[in-house]
């Protein structure tokens, strides 16, 4: 992956439903060159999928869990895979035991069951720790 795929990439987390046209415009490229790009990182399975993010109190019955992460070698590889998994909402770089913390969102306990088995799956995760998100107290 070049700059060109890194800053498509970016622009689609933060808008992952504009169009072609908009990304091409953005990047100053011609939408051919986004169409075939989009098309390769699909291909090769870095980009795994497109989504919609909610607004935290939209979906209150959704299941939020915090995973943290330790990866052994290429802790690029891991970030961009992570970024690609769909129950992953949000992703930060920590210090400590741990090398990520990933915030989760899904919809049932079944499904957070897959994106763990999903996210252990990541070539250069070597461990896992997840807890569950009961309840936010706010003063």
């Amino acid at each position: 992956m070049d700059d060109l795929d890194h800053l498509l990439i970016a622009k689609l987390r933060h808008d992952a439903r504009a169009s072609v046209a908009d990304l091409a415009k953005h990047l100053q490229v011609s939408r051919g060159t986004v169409g075939n790009r989009l098309a390769r990182l699909e291909r090769d399975g870095v980009i795994t999928g497109y989504t919609v993010r909610l607004r935290p109190d939209s979906a209150p019955d959704d299941i939020h869990a915090w995973a943290c992460i330790a990866v052994e070698g290429n802790q690029h590889a891991v970030i961009r895979a992570l970024l690609g998994e769909p129950g992953v909402a949000e992703l930060h770089d920590t210090n400590g035991r741990w090398d990520l913390l990933a915030g989760l969102q899904v919809a049932s306990l079944t499904e957070l069951s897959s994106v763990l088995e999903r996210i252990r799956g990541i070539p250069g995760i070597t461990a896992t720790e997840t807890s569950v998100h009961l309840k936010t107290f706010r003063g």
